[in-house]
């Protein structure tokens, strides 16, 4: 992936200030949790990581910000800052791994477990 252009102080600081009260939220919750999932309503991936990580027995924090037709300013905010287009968006101890694929392939591969455990 080629980087990103370089921005001028003013753009940055757009960037920056972009919705940052959930960005803030979410860097909040995962300071705080083990495991955090973003994702919003109605998303069947989102479902899908959650009943993932409860039939692992590892709990987590949740959460949802609105569905397809609402707060899609502040998903693309929080879009923009993990670099990733889709929810949910999963993190476990302040790393961020993906979604709910990524999820289930680090639960069945152990790597999510050494993660938590780290």
């Amino acid at each position: 992936m080629p980087t990103p252009p370089p921005v001028t102080d003013h753009v940055r600081t757009k960037q920056d200030d972009y919705h940052s009260a959930y960005v803030d939220e979410v860097a909040a919750a995962v300071a705080k949790h083990p495991v955090v999932v973003v994702g919003m309503s109605v998303n069947p991936h989102v479902k899908r990581a959650r009943q993932a990580l409860d039939a692992a027995g590892i709990a987590h924090h949740y959460i949802g910000y609105g569905g397809y037709h609402n707060l899609w300013r502040e998903r693309l905010a929080l879009k923009l800052w993990t670099r990733w287009p889709t929810f949910p968006q999963v993190f476990v101890n302040g790393t961020f791994i993906g979604g709910a694929n990524e999820t289930q392939h680090m639960l069945n591969s152990g790597e999510l477990q050494k993660l938590l455990d780290s």
